[in-house]
């Protein structure tokens, strides 16, 4: 064999690349392994939230602690074999994107009475039917009294549906219009998640439209932190630049509003006061929650008659501390205040548009509890902002010249030149813009060196640096077309259950040992090189897998598995026609070489036509389809490279001293050597077995047809939680005896 020297070199190089890419997944398992130790030596089996988070406590403590070569927890774990939800576990999220929003946004926020009340009654019909909720719209909009017209200039015919909706179209036909930009924004709405979740760092995401209801699915393996994926996914990331309204101007406005709500509140008090109570504070409460309109009031909160705004605020200052700090707990008193019409009035002119928020809320150490700050934006008639999230082009994580975690946005030029008008005025007027990210302020920097050119701007906030990357790629994946609430969130294990796979592992060791034995019985030393060449095989899949970050999942398992069967029958040809040659009368180094060459048509012929037909399932599966194809696909390549140079490799290394290699044992040498039958005598004997199995297996199928699982013909899934450990195929076996079929 040509080139020996380089193929060694070739192949000790791949295996020590891929014994380094194993490491990492090593070095992940045992500090796993020590944290659920840890977890497990803290609290009990009975406390499964608390050592869940004493898991994630230690791992956090250890992330960059170097383990082995000098690689640490956190590396290792970045670049261990990924594994699916499958093996894994993980998050599974059900969305429901918000067709109301949606149906709103197209109507412009439409105040319109026939508008308004059909989506009542749609809110109404879906607490008890099946229908979409565009579905239950339209049955609610055709019920109300009137004639009521979709198209009308109040809802539907609008400058946001020109040249789609036109004002002489029936109900039917706005039906259509609708129904396909419903269907687009909730496309939209998945691709933003997609974007979102691709930067996330789980291997293999699951992203999955359910129907046209809305619902989006979301699988992530190996995650835990339910909170940071609802954070990820359920955030509508509208991000807006306002002008901040400086505090010396709306002070009074404070102090005015605080005046007006004692008078309001003082009757109603006395009035509560002059009846028959218990309780005085509940009385006091009650009277002021009657107020705010039924907002939930804090019994503990001592809300005072005078000042009822400023005697809620605390002299700790928040990061973002505003006009002033408050309580988190207070803020629904506080919103409910300054949503009175009484106190609106009390604006000024050039303030009636003020908008009220809250600065991201931090916990304060002295209070003990978490507080924000009160902002009042410069708003306008539409209540739009001057800027909005849409001019960003890019967003990473950066950190602050003070060493704390931000976010830095690029913004087009169109967004930059109103960036830099902001920032002039802000500059004049000696005021701050702030960073609003679905109506919580992050930050609103005072712009003390006149205007801002180049369209950067920064958020700050107190973040982690997980934070601080998560919101860099929600602000570049783009906002979510309509609100998305999570109607189902969960952490799942495995899906097959713990013990299914470890007898499916374990069958696999059986399998695999069994093979390795049977090529030494019957092969002799050739099959010891073999066996070698076929645990080299699965090392240079794994590494594969490692390099490309490719995910294993259980098909994937049943793809290596093929892969081996594929190896060692390419072995087998090669040594049937070495021992071939030999009963010849050839030279042992003619009958190798021969050997070897006679088999390899063969051995390539299999390999490719196997190999086309990963590569199809490649290209055109999704998900489970994919691992195993991936897998299929790497185990070929290197089953030829095993099997063509790394056997040889061997076998030359050994017969090159003038020994002997039979490719057999005494017992099996001659086993089935005069085995002679004549297959194309019986061949009308096959062709009659054939067709009678082809014409049962044709009437079986137009008889009984196809066991449907729910992927095809859909049906119900249900989680159930036991209060002790299960096993799930004892589980599948008993809802089989009920129900003729189930997965467990």
């Amino acid at each position: 064999m040509q080139n020996k020297g380089l193929i060694t070199v070739f192949a000790l190089l791949f295996g020590l690349v891929s014994l380094y890419q194993l490491s990492f997944t090593f070095i992940a398992s045992n500090v796993e392994k020590d944290a659920k130790e840890y977890a497990k030596s803290k609290y009990p089996d009975t406390q499964p939230k608390e050592r869940a988070e004493a898991e994630v406590e230690y791992l956090d403590s250890v992330a960059t602690l170097p383990k082995f070569l000098g690689i640490d927890y956190k590396t290792a774990k970045e670049k261990e074999l990924k594994r699916g939800l499958d093996l894994k576990g993980g998050i599974n999220v059900i969305l429901q994107v918000s067709v109301k929003d949606i149906l709103s946004g197209l109507a412009n926020e439409s105040k319109d009475a026939a508008f308004t009340q059909a989506l009542k009654g749609a809110d109404e019909l879906q607490k008890s039917s099946q229908d979409t909720y565009l579905e239950s719209f339209f049955n609610a909009f055709e019920a109300l009294p009137g004639e009521n017209k979709l198209a009308s200039p109040d809802i539907f015919f609008n400058k946001s549906l020109e040249g789609q909706i036109e004002s002489n179209y029936t109900n039917n036909q706005v039906k259509d219009v609708l129904e396909r930009k419903i269907d687009e924004a909730i496309e939209s709405a998945f691709e933003v998640l997609r974007k979102r979740i691709d930067k996330f760092g789980v291997a293999q995401p699951n992203l999955q439209r359910l129907g046209n209801s809305g619902r989006i699915l979301v699988e992530l393996p190996g995650a835990r932190d339910i909170e940071r994926v609802t954070k990820l996914v359920q955030q509508t990331a509208l991000l807006e630049f306002w002008d901040v309204i400086k505090t010396e101007d709306i002070v009074p406005f404070i102090l005015a509003a605080d005046q007006k709500i004692s008078e309001i509140i003082k009757p109603k008090k006395e009035e509560a006061d002059s009846e028959t109570v218990t309780d005085s504070t509940e009385a006091e409460t009650d009277a002021i929650a009657e107020l705010l309109g039924g907002d939930e009031v804090e019994d503990e909160t001592d809300l005072l008659t005078n000042n009822p705004i400023t005697s809620l605020a605390v002299a700790e200052r928040a990061g973002n501390p505003g006009i002033f700090t408050f309580k988190l707990k207070d803020t629904a008193v506080i919103n409910g205040y300054l949503r009175m019409p009484e106190v609106r009035s009390l604006l000024s002119n050039d303030q009636r548009y003020a908008k009220f928020v809250w600065s991201r809320p931090e916990y304060n150490e002295v209070l003990g509890e978490e507080i924000t700050g009160l902002y009042a934006l410069k708003g306008n008639r539409d209540d739009k902002a001057p800027l909005s999230g849409g001019v960003i082009t890019d967003a990473q994580q950066s950190y602050t010249p003070s060493g704390e975690v931000s976010v830095t946005m690029q913004m087009d030029g169109t967004g930059a030149k109103i960036w830099e008008d902001m920032t002039e005025y802000a500059y004049g007027n000696q005021s701050q813009n702030a960073v609003v990210l679905d109506d919580i302020v992050y930050s609103a920097p005072g712009v003390t060196s006149g205007k801002i050119s180049g369209g950067r701007s920064e958020i700050s906030g107190d973040f982690s640096i997980t934070e601080g990357q998560d919101l860099a790629n929600v602000l570049r994946a783009g906002k979510l077309p309509a609100s998305a609430d999570i109607i189902q969130a969960e952490v799942v294990g495995p899906t097959l259950g713990k013990e299914a796979i470890k007898s499916g592992l374990l069958s696999f060791l059986i399998a695999f040992v069994i093979v390795l034995i049977w090529m030494v019985f019957y092969y002799g030393r050739a099959g010891v090189f073999a066996d070698v060449a076929l645990i080299i095989n699965i090392l240079f899949i794994l590494g594969i897998l490692l390099s490309f970050e490719a995910v294993l999942t259980l098909p994937g398992i049943a793809g290596i598995i093929l892969t081996i069967g594929i190896s060692v029958d390419a072995n087998v040809l090669i040594f049937e026609r070495i021992r071939e040659e030999l009963a010849k009368g050839k030279s042992q180094k003619d009958a190798v070489k021969d050997g070897f060459n006679n088999a390899l048509s063969s051995i390539l012929d299999a390999n490719i036509t196997t190999g086309l037909t990963g590569l199809i399932l490649l290209i055109f599966g999704t998900g489970p389809i994919k691992g195993f194809a991936v897998t299929l696909l790497a185990g070929i390549c290197t089953s030829l490279f095993t099997a063509i140079f790394i056997t040889r490799l061997f076998i030359e290394n050994y017969t090159k001293n003038g020994k002997s290699l039979s490719c057999s044992t005494p017992i099996t040498k001659n086993l089935f050597k005069n085995v002679n039958i004549n297959f194309l005598k019986k061949r009308k004997v096959a062709y009659v077995v054939s067709g009678l199995f082809i014409a049962m297996s044709l009437g079986s199928l137009f008889t009984f047809g196809l066991n449907q699982g729910i992927d095809f013909v859909g049906g119900r899934t249900y989680t159930v939680r036991f209060d002790r450990d299960v096993i799930s195929t004892e589980i599948q076996e008993d809802l089989i005896a009920v129900y003729g079929s189930a997965e467990a």
